[in-house]
Parts: C-alpha cells; structure tokens; sequence
C-alpha cells in the first residue's frame, strides 16, 4: 500500500500546480485528481472543451512535482442530484454518461488506475429496491466502458447515497458486473456503525480514502478520531488490498468539514499510516 494525498485537501490554494507541489512536499506517491462542477479546483466544466489539452497540462504539472495520478474523482455539481446515475429523468442519465465518457477520456490520458463516481442516491417517492436496481444498470455500464479503457471503476458508498450502510454497499457491489468500491470507514463511523461492520467492504476496495472521523462527525482532527486505522490495515491487508491510502481531508461547510486544520492533520495521518505500514509504534505529535 502507498501513500496518495487528494487535491481537495487544499481547495483554497491557487493555482493547481501550487497544490501537487504542496503535496509532493508531504513525500506522498500519489495524487487523487477531484474534479466537482462548480467547486473543485479543476471542474469539468472547464476542461470538457478540450480534453487532450487539459490532460497534457494537468499531466505536465503532476509530473513536474514527481508525482503520479492515483485516482480521478468525478462529482457532477455540487448536490447529489444534478446528473446522478440513477437520476429518474432519461435526459439527466443521457448528460451523466456523456460526463462520465469525458471523464474516463481524461483519465486514461492522465494514467490513473481507476476513475471514482458517487453511486447516486435514494430517490423520494420510489422504493428503494427500485433506486437500487436503476443505479446498478447504469453503474454496469460504466464499469463497462471503463474496462474497455483498460480502467478500473469504484463508487463510494457515502451519507446520503442509495448505499449508506455496509450490507447495502455489498449488495450494489456484488449485483454490478464490474464494479468496485472506494472505500471511505468515514462515512460509516460518523453513522455510529461499528468498524468491524465495514470490513465486509475491503474485498471490494479498488481505492481507500482516510480521514478522522467519530460518531456523528464524518471529519475530525486525529486526536479527536475513533477509528482504529491500525486494525483497518490490517483487514486491508488480509483483504489482498494493495493500492493507494488517499489522504482525504476535505475543507467545505458541508458536515462541518472546514473546521479541521487540514494541512496539520493530513501530516499527523500520513505519519500514524507510515509507522502502521512500518509496522512501528506511533504517538501523537508533542509541541
């Protein structure tokens, strides 16, 4: 397992080379590319025009810092509707797959391993059975078109998707051809979801997103987590998981996420992951 860092972490930092070269300096391999319509650093909307040009200018800027694409996260805009994949309008699921083709274009370009999607949501007035089976179909037919690319392809069962809890997440997974998770203990711990419940999901894991969290706060500062990443690991492990720990601090007012430090903490993660995986002690930083 190698050490990634996403480029979500520092939003607020201009421009997006000044992020990679931030990140090359916290001695992580990888970056996790987020691009969110009307939000991200890098949005769709700016880059659909011309996806050659932007792949070479945001790989010459990886590069340039020494690092490598580890993963492309694709959220539309900036609610849970807009383009879902199991959107219940034809012509919102017709501009969600012309989205993900450019998407997955840009992300074979720039050599991720895979490309990350949320899985849509619970939609009022249907049962769930019948958001569930839409998001599959159309879910398969992404994981299709990415495996022509030669890209793997994971959503990330989240709070407030049609996947919230671990055994709804392994029922989507394990019902959708080609399908693979991102997977995020996050999201289930701010749930008051015991860990062990999550771990039904590692074998599914294409990407692992970490971060701080405790009941009823999906982000929190490293003193104030409760989650075990120590025995995470070790159910990675166990799970044959060997790809990117992204280090996934996010700065936005949803989930009260703008109150963490986030360069403070994702160096107190990346070392508390670096002695895990050394298999060496770690204890909280003294100043």
């Amino acid at each position: 397992m190698r050490l990634a860092c996403a480029d979500d972490s520092f939003r607020l930092l201009r421009p997006h080379r000044a992020v990679l070269q931030l990140i090359a300096a916290l001695g992580v391999e990888g970056v996790d590319l987020f691009l969110c319509g009307n939000r991200s650093i890098v949005r769709p909307e700016d880059v659909r025009d011309d996806i050659p040009g932007a792949a070479r200018r945001i790989a010459a800027d990886v590069r340039a810092a020494g690092l490598v694409v580890s993963d492309v996260f694709v959220i539309p805009w900036t609610d849970l509707e807009a383009m879902a994949p199991n959107h219940p309008d034809p012509e919102q699921r017709k501009a969600s797959r012309d989205l993900f083709g450019d998407m997955l274009e840009l992300a074979e370009r720039l050599e991720s391993p895979g490309i990350t999607i949320l899985p849509g949501i619970h939609w009022p007035g249907e049962r769930w059975e019948a958001s569930l089976a839409r998001a599959s179909e159309e879910l398969a037919w992404r994981a299709e078109q990415a495996g022509a690319e030669g890209l793997r392809f994971s959503v990330e069962p989240h709070v407030g998707s049609v996947v919230p809890t671990p055994e709804q997440a392994k029922r989507l997974v394990e019902e959708t051809p080609g399908l693979e998770l991102t997977l995020d203990y996050s999201h289930f711990v701010r749930q008051g979801m015991p860990e062990e419940e999550v771990d039904v999901l590692a074998p599914h894991a294409r990407h692992v997103h970490v971060r701080g969290a405790a009941q009823g706060r999906i982000q929190t500062s490293v003193a104030d987590n409760t989650t075990d990443f120590e025995r995470m690991l070790d159910v990675l492990r166990g799970a044959g998981y060997d790809g990117y720990l992204a280090l996934e601090y996010v700065w936005l007012q949803w989930e009260r996420c703008d109150e963490c430090d986030n360069l403070a903490e994702t160096i107190i993660l990346r070392d508390r992951l670096r002695a895990a995986l050394a298999g060496e002690p770690w204890s909280y930083p003294d100043v």
